[in-house]
């Protein structure tokens, strides 16, 4: 099983395209190879494939973090299921988990949300994609300083509160109000919930 994350940028139009293209990339780099792991095509839409489903919502949450520090943000389809064809671009690789986040990706627009996932298991994609509804009337307003603390809290889960202040040069207590303004103690227990979910899932 894989997991793909199929994206565009919202209000790229608006943007000045260079400038948040290379953003874009630099945000994607260390999720792994281009154009086999991940790409970014048509100007503002990408695809990455994330080999451990179970780290498929944290990376999702990841890049929106990164592009709110932007002052942008993306809508973002997650899918789950097999890759039955490997092509040099990830574009052009297939299977089951691409179909899933091909096809709901192309609803986001009109269900005026910017993050789903789809397993393919009616009842698990209901209750996670409710509980990530409920996740984006916070996340979906991040602001800058929210958006950079919790990029910085994922890609460093083992540094303290005092340790990332450091890296954000602030203090611990303003380190404290950021973390509780990100509702970022819910987004972990929201991506550990879904990490159970998916191991049963792909465990039965």
């Amino acid at each position: 099983m894989t997991s793909v994350i199929t994206g565009d940028i919202i209000g790229s139009r608006q943007q000045k395209s260079e400038h948040w293209v290379e953003d874009l990339k630099k945000i994607l780099a260390p999720l792994g190879k281009t154009p086999s792991q991940w790409e970014v095509y048509r100007g503002d839409e990408f695809q990455i494939e994330v080999a451990n489903p179970e780290d498929a919502l944290l990376t999702a949450i990841l890049v929106k973090a990164r592009l709110r520090a932007l002052k942008s943000d993306a809508r973002m389809s997650i899918g789950f299921g097999d890759k039955t064809h490997n092509a040099e671009r990830i574009s052009e690789s297939n299977g089951s988990a691409f179909i899933n986040s091909g096809e709901l990706f192309e609803t986001l627009k009109k269900q005026k949300v910017t993050l789903a996932m789809r397993t393919g298991d009616f009842s698990l994609d209901e209750n996670l994609n409710l509980m990530l509804q409920l996740a984006l009337t916070f996340m979906d307003s991040w602001l800058v300083q929210s958006a950079e603390f919790v990029a910085l809290a994922i890609e460093n889960p083992t540094l303290s509160q005092e340790e990332l202040g450091q890296k954000l040069g602030i203090n611990q207590a303003a380190v404290s109000r950021r973390q509780k303004r990100a509702q970022f103690d819910l987004v972990m227990n929201l991506d550990r919930y879904f990490r159970k979910q998916i191991k049963q899932s792909t465990a039965s």
